[in-house]
């Protein structure tokens, strides 16, 4: 399903992915990484935004002062790919971020390695998490996606998720974990039906197979 064929809806939760033009890494470097991690902050805003400015007090003020347009609910970043669970807030709030995501990381990755035109293939993909078991089942493919690509250690270090948000350091907070938390006893609960579920994705990746699909 892609972006052209669905209706974003406010409270609504959506599972958005993208790659790289030509299967090409949009992360190189450490510092991509947390720039992209950054850029999924200061871009979820309601009001125009402008670039990111590398000062640190400035981007404080704008994070406790803004309108966000989702909820992050999970993400993985991949060095070719990436995955989210957004929770739409606003009118075209989904779209609205995207957007800004895509065109300010892109603006960043092309000046920095002296590059022209875009860098990620097409419009964003858009499936609507529908029921509290697809949503559930899809934050273990997202919480663990390098994992279930069997990404080697060779590119660990381009490779992000809220994985340890959820089972790690829980006062990291680009999340909004309660929906999926809460569903659970305890956070050992929810990694033991991750690790469970994880296992079954593995078995039967057709699944997600449309999520594959070049």
């Amino acid at each position: 399903m892609s972006i052209r064929k669905i209706t974003f809806e406010n409270d609504e939760y959506y599972h958005v992915l993208n790659r790289g033009a030509d299967k090409r890494n949009i992360f190189r470097t450490v510092k991509d990484v947390e720039r992209f991690l950054k850029s999924m902050e200061f871009f979820n805003d309601e009001k125009p935004t402008g670039g990111i400015k590398e000062n640190e007090e400035e981007l404080q003020m704008r994070k406790h002062n803004k309108s966000p347009l989702v909820e992050v609910i999970c993400f993985c970043l991949n060095p070719n790919h990436y995955h989210l669970i957004l929770r739409q807030l606003s009118d075209g709030g989904v779209e609205k971020f995207m957007h800004k995501l895509g065109t300010g990381y892109t603006m960043y990755f092309n000046k920095k390695y002296r590059r022209t035109g875009v860098l990620f293939q097409g419009k964003f993909k858009a499936f609507h998490l529908n029921s509290d078991e697809k949503l559930l089942y899809t934050s273990v493919y997202v919480n663990l996606n390098n994992k279930i690509h069997k990404i080697g250690k060779r590119y660990e270090k381009l490779t992000r998720s809220s994985w340890e948000e959820y089972v790690g350091d829980l006062n990291k907070n680009l999340c909004e974990k309660e929906i999926i938390l809460g569903q659970f006893k305890n956070t050992n609960e929810y990694k033991e039906y991750a690790m469970d579920t994880k296992d079954l994705i593995l078995e039967n990746k057709t699944k997600f197979r449309e999520l594959e699909k070049e």
